[in-house]
């Protein structure tokens, strides 16, 4: 077998767990986080009560943004969150996809990036970043030979103007799409919830480990994951149970 063939293959494969293999990036960041407290002067003081953590959860809402944007100007059929196979009705090459070919992946770097920096490991946070480029590599190579078999010439001809994973505006043009709201209230409800999660999940760790006898902290973490969670169980319940997140083509 072809190596180009032999990388789409795996790049196939990855694609249908490409939303659950990350955990495993979320798993690794949290036993580097206990490691480091309990072999490091790291303490639950340093690691929470500073500005750090909030640079870390900002990182993290950055790419939930870019994930926003991306996805709010969108049409049906594209920028999806399926896993069996590859979709695509339409080839974007209008506004965030004018300045990169993969903004999705991009946004959910950043995410991922957040949960990774509250280890304050600069080598684990290095280790990420390369892992994570060799396995979304991997899938933007499958996905880039779907698209150039589906659309030929329209897809080599925007895709050679672009970078894959670096943005660049020299080439921007305006949104083909105006923002949909509902398309990400529908889309993207989970996301939210799940980065508040990871942070209070980190704070309770750390408390537990530097702070006996443990007590559930009153904390902007615990009460934006309450908040976040009721928002996401309303939304799954108006998705599934009404059209009112309905919206023809998007």
């Amino acid at each position: 077998m072809a190596l180009l063939e032999e990388i789409e293959q795996q790049g196939n494969r990855l694609f249908k767990y490409r939303g659950t293999i990350p955990l495993i990036f979320l798993l690794v960041s949290l036993i580097v986080f206990i490691n480091n407290i309990y072999n490091s002067s790291l303490t639950f003081d340093k690691v929470f009560n500073t500005y750090y953590v909030y640079i870390c959860f900002i990182v993290s809402i950055i790419g939930l943004f870019i994930r926003v944007y991306t996805v709010g100007h969108t049409p049906e059929g594209t920028s999806g969150r399926n896993t069996d196979n590859q979709v695509a009705n339409e080839l974007n090459t209008t506004g965030i996809y004018s300045t990169v070919r993969h903004p999705l992946y991009v946004g959910n770097f950043f995410m991922w990036l957040g949960a990774c920096m509250l280890t304050y490991d600069l080598w684990f946070i290095i280790s990420f970043m390369l892992t994570y480029w060799l396995y979304y590599e991997r899938i933007m190579f499958a996905e880039e030979q779907f698209l150039r078999g589906k659309f030929g010439e329209a897809y080599t001809n925007w895709a050679n103007k672009l970078p894959a994973f670096i943005f660049s505006f020299k080439n921007k043009v305006p949104n083909k799409y105006s923002f949909s709201f509902k398309k990400i209230l529908k889309k993207e409800k989970n996301a939210l919830a799940a980065i508040f999660i990871v942070f209070f999940i980190f704070e309770n760790i750390g408390l537990l480990i530097s702070n006996f006898p443990y007590e559930l902290p009153k904390s902007f973490w615990l009460f934006g994951t309450i908040a976040s969670i009721v928002l996401y169980i309303m939304l799954r319940y108006f998705k599934n149970k009404t059209n009112v997140l309905d919206e023809v083509g998007r």
